[in-house]
């Protein structure tokens, strides 16, 4: 749902925040805070990309906020801190969601479809949100440029990738190999150990115990004795060869019944039956004994007949063997072998030379030669054990099943589509993880993980059980394994760049291009755009194209292709006749005409430059014909055409000055994107080509789209073949790359390293150079990642460059409902995000997700709840506390107050204000450490306590002496003008160390504060921002001299806690004063300022000692006369305030009071109106005037 679309409910935070955006985006404030002076030098962030194949969701937000504090922390900092999104485009997630768009249910029906058409919608699919994102990231107030964003399915991006693949191939550290991996039928490839270990849940499934008759001899069976072995998988007993056992573990042979049975002594129990030992053995003595298949699909079958081949290894088949992985756990001590479906049956088959049976295909279903369930599906996702129970019942019916169990287990499944995966020996490239095991676990150590326990124990336990990374897919939408292998000899070739692939594709012909000479439309300065028009060649365009000819005559051109223009015509004439070619040689293409602008012909060119924005609206926007896009497509259909039709050939294009830029981009197979970049950048005022200028491009079918783009995808690529030294053909494996290997690759990839931007990201450090752009300072992503992008990321970084590829690491939770589930569309478990957004703002959502759990790698329960009181008791108190001050400060014109520029400059006598420059101290110092240390939690909390402080104890306190602001009486005005500077100083702190985790409002303070940028309307170079701003530093000084106010102040307010409670017991209102409070610690004894704040906050006469007394504060609960009197006035000077509340009088207008006679006759009034007149700011008081009302304000 785009934004606009919800605009009900909007709080007055989420539409400052939109004006804030605005007006950081207008004034380009995040650019110039990179571009900004950086005495630090670089704080490199790696942004991990996101797959948006949907809208942002509350999960996205935490990483994102996470993504966005730190980065403003270390910039404000005075580090360059620079963010570039990108976007991850690859793997089974894409296709996943793709088949479901095209109702495709399998691999085969994909292949039917096309790759290419399925590819395309891949493409497609994956930034069909980009927009949403676009609009919807800035909103939750992040900093990153989605304008030069990176994307996984680029061109360069896959080069760069092919590159690492080939440095780790030269090191040694690529393999093909033949592994029992996980299978996911359904997707139809291999997954890596690490996304299998994402997918693991508990499902009912069926063990069962089956009968083996054993054989006397190779022929001859024992008909009444039996093997009995176990196993939660029944679909897999087609593929039985062998069963295994244990060397010295003891078995028995026992009679059930009618049967004898051969199972481990330990394991007698699972019998539960009656049964009688007849023989004790250790197990080497069944070694080598043969037994009866289960299934005779196999055991005489004839592969390959037509050749005469038969199984191999059929001869060591259904035998027993020993292994030293059969134990007595559970079971019956005897293993059922089948080596296609197993890691160790895989690894005892190739010991022993087993035969290899695989009877279900890559697609999960049983092979045609299980006749009796051939086609079923052996795990289906909707009932797992439909297969197990047809097996089970095909045994039972032989008297081979002798018991059955349901039990429940943790069961892999697919972290993409949830199908149950299959344990399957299958063909894959693999990374030699296990070589670089000590490397990896030396290099985690270095790193600074928060929380800590996840870089030492998840994350530290899965190094150290590190495998082998499987790292290819039998799939289609993903960058391809850059393997080429000759169908004859069987050779490898790894290619590690395109420029690798040039060399193997020559060049069929060489091109040159030559824009036409002077003509009179360009003297005229005028669009040209029909064949028609008669605009000839100058004499000085003539002159022109014939200095060109001599300069081709040394090229030996065979063959001119021409516009169809006039100019053009003209001027590859001019050419055949100097170069002597026949005109036949000659000859002419619409294809390469200038651009169809009819809207624009024979208009001045400048009308034509007006009516587009930029060079990159040209691709997309007509001007009454066709945009460049359409020419790029027409001009590259040309040049295939005529290379396939040429061959050995010197060809000379003739063209306009757009076709042929555009031309050269085709050939290039360069991008939109990439093509703009080699124009010139005022692509208004200089041309690609002048008149009559030559210039030679070289062409070869590199693997391209529809477009004319660059397209390593496949099938594009699959198209690239090459000869093989033996006379082979070299062709690619199918397979492409898993796309954890992609994402693991952006450090380097997103800058096409190592082919370009060297002065941008070089990870090898140079002769008085730091590496650049390597390791990253900072990463954070979610806790799924530990064996996703920060496992891929370190793999590749230590493979590749010998060290880790991040210093520092933020582990974030799972954002769960309120009830602890998932969050879930259909359950209705959670608020939306974008009504939330609307209702309170980002800012209030940050600070909650900051300073949750979440931020530790803990799961947090989001709450509404939790959202509102950030709402209101840190926002909505600070923006009182902030209207509070505005509105005094205008009674002084805020212009005149002095800012504070620095703690130690602020100089002040009065007990309060110390206090709150000391706490703010203290808060610089709390969140700079916490940040420094990357604990996000233990940088925001400190800020609601502070929030807290400030509003209802120091404003709450000092609310009376800025009041005075208005008095006539220089001293007490001065003491107001202090307090008020030493609230604007804490605000405009404030607001710097609130500005990493609620950048609009933190903006909104400093604005208001500094009367700058308020209107939100300016666009100006020198504009500030507090995030343009230093980040706060710690007075050290300050902190040890004021630490003992923090103290006493703490204590302070310990003691009116204490005296406010006893008031509350005694149900004794705070506007009745009382004579006396004892208090029994002696700490404040001396501290005459701070004892007037108890005095004044109990509300007490006098404050005595004592500590002899039993608790730890007495109030005398006596009320005297005067003191009831006292407390009747305090009562009646609320109600007056309420009165000028609801008149609307503001602070300092006076008002003249008149009341009724009830309340004259008490004398109050009388009694305090000199007081009375001073704190209501009453002129004028007529007693007694009323009938109906007790008082009345003019």
């Amino acid at each position: 749902m785009a934004m606009d679309e919800e605009k009900t409910n909007r709080s007055k935070s989420a539409e400052r925040e939109e004006k804030i955006l605005k007006f950081w985006q207008d004034n380009k404030i995040f650019e110039k805070s990179v571009k900004k002076s950086a005495p630090q030098g670089e704080f490199t962030f790696y942004d991990g990309p996101p797959f948006a194949s949907g809208t942002p969701h509350y999960g996205h937000l935490l990483a994102g906020t996470i993504k966005d504090a730190v980065p403003r922390f270390w910039t404000m900092r005075g580090f360059r801190v620079s963010r570039r999104w990108g976007w991850d485009c690859h793997g089974l997630p894409v296709e996943n969601l793709v088949e479901k768009e095209l109702g495709l249910k399998s691999k085969k029906e994909i292949e039917n479809y096309g790759v290419e058409k399925f590819n395309a919608t891949a493409r497609e699919s994956v930034l069909r949100y980009a927009d949403i994102w676009r609009e919807q990231i800035p909103r939750f107030g992040r900093f990153v440029d989605m304008t030069d964003d990176y994307r996984t399915m680029d061109a360069n991006y896959t080069e760069s990738v092919w590159w690492a693949f080939k440095k780790l191939h030269d090191k040694g550290l690529i393999y093909e190999g033949f592994k029992s991996m996980h299978l996911c039928p359904h997707c139809g490839t291999t997954l890596s150990n690490f996304e299998v270990a994402q997918g693991y849940r508990d499902i009912n499934d069926i063990s069962v115990y089956v009968k083996f008759k054993l054989l006397i001899s190779n022929s001859q069976r024992d008909e009444k004795t039996f093997l009995l072995a176990w196993t939660t998988t029944p679909w897999t007993l087609p593929g039985n060869v062998a069963l295994a056992i244990g060397k010295n573990i003891d078995y028995v042979k026992v009679q059930v019944g009618e049967e004898k049975l051969i199972l481990a002594k330990a394991r007698l129990a699972v019998l539960k039956r009656a049964y009688k030992i007849l023989e004790e053995f250790k197990g080497e003595k069944l070694v080598g004994f043969s037994y009866q298949p289960l299934f005779d699909y196999y055991q005489g079958l004839t592969l390959g007949s037509e050749k005469g081949q038969t199984l191999k290894n059929k001869e060591n088949g259904w035998k027993i063997y020993a292994a030293d992985f059969v134990t007595t756990e559970n079971g019956t001590g005897l293993v059922h072998i089948a080596p296609a479906f197993g890691e160790d049956d895989l690894c005892l088959g190739e010991k022993e030379k087993l035969p290899f049976v695989q009877h279900v295909g890559l697609d999960g279903k049983f092979k045609k030669e299980v006749s009796d369930f051939v086609g079923m599906d052996v795990k289906p996702k909707d009932d797992p054990t439909r297969a197990d129970v047809a097996v089970l019942k095909f045994l039972a019916a032989k008297n081979l099943l002798f018991a059955k169990e349901k039990i429940t287990h943790s069961y892999p499944h697919c972290w993409r589509c949830e199908s149950p995966l299959l344990n399957y020996a299958a063909s894959s490239w693999f990374v030699k993880v296990t070589v670089l095991k000590d490397k990896l676990i030396a290099e985690n150590k270095k790193i600074h993980w928060v929380p800590k326990t996840i870089g030492k124990f998840r994350f530290g336990n899965w190094l150290a059980e590190a495998r082998d990374w499987a790292i290819s897919r039998s799939r289609f939408w993903g960058a391809p394994l850059p393997v080429w292998r000759c169908e004859k000899c069987g050779k490898l070739e790894i290619i590690g760049s395109v420029e690798n692939i040039k060399k193997h594709l020559k060049p069929r012909n060489r091109y040159f291009v030559m824009r036409h000479g002077e003509a009179e439309n360009n003297i005229a300065k005028i669009l040209s755009t029909k064949p028609e028009n008669p605009h000839h060649l100058t004499e000085k365009g003539k002159g022109q194209v014939r200095a060109a000819a001599e300069i081709l005559k040394k090229e030996k051109i065979d063959l001119i292709y021409v516009s169809p223009f006039v100019r053009t015509q003209e001027s590859a004439e001019i050419v055949r006749e100097a170069l002597g070619l026949k005109k036949e040689q000659v000859i002419i293409d619409k294809r390469l005409s200038e651009i169809s602008a009819h809207d624009f012909n024979g208009k001045p060119v400048s009308e034509f430059q007006l009516a587009f924005s930029s060079l990159a609206e040209r691709f997309s926007k007509q001007a009454g014909g066709e945009n460049y896009r359409e020419i790029k497509n027409r001009v590259g259909k040309f040049l295939y055409e005529i290379d396939t039709d040429n061959s050995g050939k010197n060809i000379l294009v003739v063209s306009h000055e757009a076709p042929i830029w555009l031309l050269t981009c085709a050939a290039a197979g360069l991008s939109e994107k990439l093509a703009i970049t080699t124009y010139p950048s005022d692509f208004n005022k200089n041309d690609f080509l002048q008149n009559a200028e030559i210039k030679s491009f070289d062409f070869v079918p590199l693997p391209r789209d529809k477009n004319f783009e660059l397209n390593l995808h496949r099938p594009f690529i699959d198209s690239i073949e090459f000869d093989c030294a033996c006379g082979g053909t070299m062709r690619r494996v199918p397979e492409v790359f898993d796309c954890w290997f992609e994402s693991g690759s952006m450090p380097f990839a997103e800058w096409h390293y190592p082919f370009e931007n060297l002065e941008i990201f070089n990870p090898k450090p140079g002769l008085f150079q730091k590496p650049k752009r390597f390791p990253a300072d900072f990463i954070a992503e979610g806790l799924d990642q530990t064996r996703g992008w920060f496992y891929s990321m370190l793999v590749l970084g230590v493979a590749l460059f010998g060290k880790a590829p991040y210093k520092n690491v933020i582990v974030n939770g799972l954002v769960l409902a309120e009830d602890g589930r998932k969050m879930s569309k259909s359950l209705k478990n959670y608020p939306e995000l974008l009504p939330m957004l609307e209702k309170y703002g980002a800012d209030a959502i940050r600070f909650y997700l900051l300073s949750s759990p979440a931020v530790r790698a803990e799961d947090a329960r989001f709450s509404e709840k939790g959202v509102d009181e950030v709402a209101k008791k840190i926002i909505g108190r600070l923006d009182n506390v902030l209207a509070f001050y505005l509105l005094y400060a205008d009674k002084n014109q805020t212009n005149n107050l002095q800012p504070r520029l620095a703690v130690r400059q602020a100089t002040t006598n009065n007990i309060l204000d110390e206090w709150i420059l000391a706490r703010l101290n203290q808060l610089i110092g709390e969140v700079t450490t916490a940040m420094e240390n990357y604990e996000l939690d233990k940088a925001t909390r400190p800020i609601a306590d502070f929030a807290d402080d400030l509003s209802t104890w120091y404003l709450r306190r000092s609310r009376e002496r800025i009041k005075r602001i208005i008095n006539n009486e220089l001293r007490i005005k001065e003491e107001a003008k202090s307090a008020l500077e030493t609230l604007r100083f804490v605000l405009l702190e404030l607001a710097k160390v609130m500005a990493p985790f609620t950048p609009f409002f933190a903006e909104y303070l400093y604005q208001t504060l500094n009367d700058a940028n308020i209107r939100m309307d300016i666009n100006d170079e020198n504009v500030k921002s507090v995030h343009l701003e230093e980040w706060s530093k710690v007075e050290s000084k300050v902190e040890s001299q004021k630490s003992k106010v923090l103290e006493e102040m703490v204590e302070v307010r310990r003691i009116v806690s204490l005296a406010l409670e006893a008031r509350a017991k005694a149900n004794i209102k705070v506007r009745q004063p009382l004579r006396k409070l004892k208090i029994k610690s002696l700490k404040l004894k001396t501290k005459t300022e701070i004892l007037k704040l108890i005095l004044e906050e109990v509300n007490v006469k006098e404050i005595e000692f004592d500590d002899k007394i039993g608790s730890e504060v007495e109030l005398d609960m006596n009320i005297t006369t005067e003191l009831k009197k006292e407390g009747d006035y305090r009562e009646l000077v609320r109600q007056i305030q309420e009165l000028r509340k609801e008149k609307g009088f503001q602070p300092g207008q006076l008002a003249t009071l008149a009341t009724s006679a009830q309340i004259a006759a008490t004398g109050l009034l009388q009694e305090f109106e000199i007081d009375l007149k001073r704190t209501a700011s009453v002129e004028k008081i007529n007693h007694g005037v009323l009938s109906a009302e007790d008082f009345e304000l003019r």
